[in-house]
This record gives structure tokens, C-alpha cells and sequence, in this order.
């Protein structure tokens, strides 16, 4: 059975730069401007589980911390949701965002090679 990973916990913030500056004080790391192909927002690059913080939206991504964990085939696991009850709300070839059998968001991320 394979091990979950989290590979990023995002947080959506009101004041990124609060929000920011909470984050590099708690866990005394810098949160770094993402990479175009990483989405918008920041995060950390120095631990094996990312924080990241975006501008607070109206999706499940956008309003709640979500939980990112890691899988070999996004496309694969997107399938593997909808066969259990779960739902995709934002499917993508990297990442994706999802819904569980009892509504609670989460995200796929695409294991890096």
C-alpha cells in the first residue's frame, strides 16, 4: 500500500503580506514567489511539505487550508476519486482539487520527477 505524502498545505489569506509574515515567524522560514507553473501565491521551499499562502477566492481552494498530497498520475487518481463517491472541482495535469465522499476539499499533486 503506498505511503500518503502531503506535498503542500495552502492557506488563503486576506492580507498576504500578514500573512506571510505569520508564517515566516511561526515556522522561521521564507515563503518564496511561486513559478508560473505553480500557481499564483508563495511558498516555502525548504522542507519536504510546503506551506503555501494565496489571495483568499470563493472556490474550496480559495476559502479553506487545503491539504495537497502527493500521487504518481493525476489523471489516474482524479478517476479514482469519482469512483468513490468523491467529486473534482478543479481538474488539472499537476494539480487538481477535489471534493471527498462527505463534501471536505482537497488537491493532488503531481509527484515530482
Amino acid at each position: 500500500m503506498p505511503d500518503p505524502r502531503l506535498s503542500l498545505v495552502e492557506f488563503p489569506a486576506d492580507d498576504l503580506e500578514r500573512a506571510r509574515a505569520f508564517w515566516r515567524g511561526l515556522l522561521g522560514a521564507e515563503l518564496q514567489p511561486r513559478s508560473g507553473d505553480e500557481g499564483e501565491g508563495w511558498q516555502t521551499r525548504t522542507s519536504t511539505t510546503a506551506v503555501g499562502v494565496h489571495e483568499r477566492g470563493r472556490g474550496p481552494g480559495d476559502s479553506f487550508s487545503l491539504p495537497y498530497f502527493v500521487v504518481a498520475d493525476v489523471a489516474e487518481a482524479l478517476a479514482r476519486v469519482e469512483e468513490l463517491g468523491g467529486s473534482v472541482v478543479h481538474p488539472g495535469e499537476r494539480f487538481a482539487i477535489c471534493k471527498d465522499s462527505e463534501g471536505s476539499p482537497f488537491g493532488l499533486a503531481l509527484e515530482p520527477q
